[in-house]
């Protein structure tokens, strides 16, 4: 999500105290839109991320590590010119714009004082990093906009820099709470009003007008309190940072406190803005390069699966044809009987008594005019044997592709669900070992010994431990090894998900245990996005795998069926490491 203006102000509040005197002493570009500045201040070390990036443009302090590459771009070492040294004098945010202005006393290859100026400019695909003199010129930019990019704004070195141009809308927080009624007393009644909040003010978000009118509870006559509540908040600077979460990935972050979605996400509270903005933009790039890295593997399962899929059809198609196998035997055994009354070679059909019906009525057998009725017999009985064979092994071959389609559909579901690079080893080593992907060749000595991973812990309120399993191999470990025969075995009822285990050693656990770990299971599983779904549970000690069943797989009996719902935010509570 792009900062909004608020939030942008509040971390502007924010970040002022701390940067107001501080000396640059290193610049540095490890990504094509983000630049890292080192800065000393009055009693602290911190890096400074300023990131001009569509769609994650941002300035906040971070802890994060970035690799730098070999060569500095160009635009880096322009920076290292004109700021190493050189001290922050003021951070401003114009015209409650998506704009912050990092204005910076330094001195010129002469030694002489001069301003120079690092905007900020967060504004959607327009966003850019802009360095500018005490002249108000621009030195250079990170994207330059000419003529044929846009008629009403370029950006360029040596022209003068200009504010983007404002919106013809009216400031939201700039009215007072009578102009602001004035407006609303004009809406039509049809326009969605989080549509018309964001069609008639600027400085709003959709996240905001959104809550506005959430907080009305369906009475849009509370809608000018709900404003008036919002300016309220913001002239009193009463902020906190707030992280939206689903399923516990970030999702949006807010400056006030969000409660639209409900249930649905989870709210997640920081210190400060900068300690919000680092840890959200660093999980979302974590998740980013996670998903980047299972790309490739994710490609190859699809691509196995729906090879299994189209098996399935062929083989079910021709294991349909199989089923009229029975007229092929009796017409051949029609034309046995009557060979004595068959017509001349190269007679089309032929007209028997059909002794296999109560009354024998006449019917027509169809015959090949190249052959003898005997040769027409016996191709009859030939089609009728290799039907009957057909029909043994199309059963057996679509049971094994449905079995394949089910197996690498529940891997496509672990891949969604990954949280780190041992994951995703464990499950490619999991595809190596039942042959859907190569072993790759080692040219000398023993392969590496990979670290695998643990399975997921949870502590249950009445004090059990609960296992959750990370990949179908995992979980043949978790149920098959580590479980106590007498402990309790999860798992959603006919889709894909992670058995669950709950250690209760033969005894009975409480039933908030049971509902806690049947919401675990619905939580690593393919109904973690929402719904409320049957989980089975059992004793592990009735829980089977069959002979040369692939991973994960397995029978059971005696079980237990609770509906039970994902839960996030109870997963988030129960986990132990």
């Amino acid at each position: 999500m792009p900062l909004d203006s608020v939030t942008l102000s509040a971390l502007a509040e924010e970040l002022r105290p701390r940067l107001v005197g501080a000396r640059v002493d290193k610049v540095q570009q490890p990504e094509r839109d983000t630049v890292l500045l080192s800065v000393h201040g009055r009693d602290e070390n911190f890096r400074l991320t300023v990131c001009g990036g569509v769609g994650n443009a941002r300035v906040h302090i971070t802890a994060a590590r970035y690799e730098n590459p070999a060569q500095p771009p160009m635009f880096c070492m322009l920076l290292r010119k004109h700021l190493t040294g050189a001290r922050i004098a003021e951070l401003d945010q114009p015209q409650r714009e998506r704009i912050l202005l990092l204005h910076f006393d330094a001195r010129d290859e002469m030694g002489a004082a001069v301003r120079r100026t690092l905007a900020v400019e967060m504004i959607g695909r327009g966003t850019n990093l802009i360095l500018i003199d005490g002249e108000g010129c621009i030195i250079d930019c990170l994207r330059r906009v000419d003529a044929e990019m846009s008629a009403l704004r370029q950006v360029l070195p040596g022209l003068r820099y200009r504010l983007p141009l404002q919106q013809s809308k009216p400031d939201f927080f700039s009215l007072n709470s009578e102009e602001r009624r004035t407006l609303w007393a004009n809406w039509d009644g049809q326009t969605p009003p989080d549509k018309w909040l964001l069609n008639t003010f600027s400085a709003l978000s959709p996240l905001l007008c959104r809550e506005m009118v959430w907080r009305c509870g369906g009475d849009m006559t509370a809608l000018p309190a709900q404003m008036d509540a919002l300016c309220a908040s913001v002239e009193n600077g009463t902020f906190t940072p707030f992280m939206l979460l689903q399923d516990g990935k970030p999702k949006d972050f807010s400056c006030f406190r969000i409660g639209q979605y409900e249930n649905a996400m989870e709210c997640e509270t920081f210190p400060g803005f900068s300690a919000l903005l680092d840890a959200f933009y660093t999980r979302r790039s974590q998740m980013e390069e996670l998903r980047r890295r299972t790309q490739s593997l994710r490609r190859t399962v699809k691509t196995a699966r729906d090879r299994a899929q189209r098996k399935c059809a062929l083989q079910t198609e021709e294991l349909a044809r199989t089923a009229n196998r029975e007229q092929k035997r009796r017409w051949g055994d029609l034309i046995t009987a009557n060979l004595y009354r068959a017509p001349k070679p190269g007679a089309a059909e032929m007209t028997v008594e059909d002794f296999y019906t109560e009354s024998c009525p006449m019917v027509t057998v169809p015959l090949d005019p190249r052959k003898t009725a005997q040769a027409n017999a016996a191709a009859y009985y030939k089609e009728y044997a290799k039907a009957r064979i057909a029909e043994r092994y199309l059963t057996e071959l679509l049971e094994q592709s449905r079995r394949d389609a089910r197996y690498l559909e529940s891997v496509l579901d672990e891949l969604e669900r990954v949280s780190g690079e041992a994951d995703v080893a464990e499950i490619r080593r999991e595809l190596e070992e039942t042959g859907y992907l190569r072993t790759p060749k080692q040219k000398s000595g023993k392969r590496p010994r990979e670290r695998e991973s643990a399975p997921l812990r949870y502590r249950s309120s009445g004090g059990y431990e609960i296992l959750v399993g990370r990949s179908n191999r995992q979980n043949d470990q978790l149920t098959g090894k580590i479980a106590h025969k007498g402990d309790l075995w999860f798992h959603t009822q006919k889709i894909h998900g992670s058995h669950v285990i709950l250690r209760c050693a033969g005894a009975d656990p409480d039933a908030q245990s049971i509902r806690e770990a049947a919401a675990l299971a619905a939580t690593h599983s393919q109904a973690a996005s929402g719904g409320k779904v049957a989980v089975d549970y059992t004793r592990v000690k009735l829980v089977k795998k069959p002979a040369g069943e692939l991973p994960g797989m397995v029978i059971y009996s005696g079980q237990t069926t609770v509906i039970a719902e994902a839960d996030a935010a109870l997963a988030e509570r129960l986990k132990t490491d």
